[in-house]
């Protein structure tokens, strides 16, 4: 059987939220969903994705404590994680990169398409 890509996405926005997994949908990927940090970290532990989209602000537990716990964590720590981050927060997106994400992806209209591309380059998609 063949593995199907899993990306979870924590985010509060369930508008958010919705918008990138519809995204991600047509691609055949397994799109989890968490609407506060603890669920996220909780998901993220049970499910072993290939890929985490965190959400900078969220409720119970900040972007940056969860980024943090699973880069700590043993079975997490090499899932690369996307944060995602108001264009003008560069000071909770250097917050998210310290805490070891690989990137953040701003929360604009072009949010899906830089999110496609980046796992694109992740090999998590076929290219194209």
């Amino acid at each position: 059987m063949e593995h199907r890509p899993t990306v979870l996405i924590v985010e509060d926005s369930r508008t958010q939220a919705m918008q990138l997994q519809n995204r991600l949908i047509d691609y055949d990927i397994c799109v989890l969903v968490a609407y506060d940090g603890l669920e996220g970290l909780r998901m993220a532990n049970e499910h072993l994705p290939d890929v985490i989209v965190l959400d900078m602000k969220l409720p119970k537990m900040d972007g940056v404590q969860v980024c943090q716990r699973l880069k700590r964590g043993a079975q997490t720590a090499q899932i690369p994680v996307f944060m995602l981050s108001s264009a003008d927060d560069s000071e909770n997106t250097m917050a998210g990169l310290n805490a070891g994400a690989e990137d953040y992806i701003p929360k604009d209209i072009f949010a899906a398409n830089y999110l496609l591309d980046t796992l694109r380059s992740l090999g998590v998609l076929p290219p194209g």
